[in-house]
């Protein structure tokens, strides 16, 4: 490499480097999105689907365990097998207040006797 050649490439790293800009002067630490203290968005849907009598059916990403559970978290005990119907609802017999009744889990986590 010759003299002129390596002041040219000295001259193009420095020319680089100026354009970056300063240090750390016009920086600001912290994350690259701001957090708001509260969410600006709310969620799609918080209405409860607890009590719902009508079932939505729809495509249904429950396991059997959690279609288990939503039914056990509506009040209902001794849930025997669970059964997933062509609509995607979890079908399957469970007691409440000593008595055994169908009971059907939708895509939303609602739970209803049939």
């Amino acid at each position: 490499m010759n003299t002129f050649t390596a002041v040219v490439a000295v001259a193009a790293a420095a020319s680089l480097l100026a354009a970056c800009g300063k240090a750390d002067a016009d920086r600001t630490e912290g994350p690259a999105v701001s957090a708001a203290e509260a969410p600006v968005n709310t969620a799609v849907d918080t209405t409860s689907t607890t009590g719902e009598t009508t079932l939505t059916p729809g495509a249904n990403s429950f396991t059997e365990a959690q279609a288990r559970g939503a039914i056990e978290k509506a009040g209902y005990s001794n849930v025997g097998p669970l059964s997933q119907s062509e609509q995607g609802v979890w079908t399957g017999k469970a007691t409440r207040n000593g008595t055994e009744t169908s009971v059907s889990v939708d895509y939303k986590g609602a739970v209803a006797p049939q």
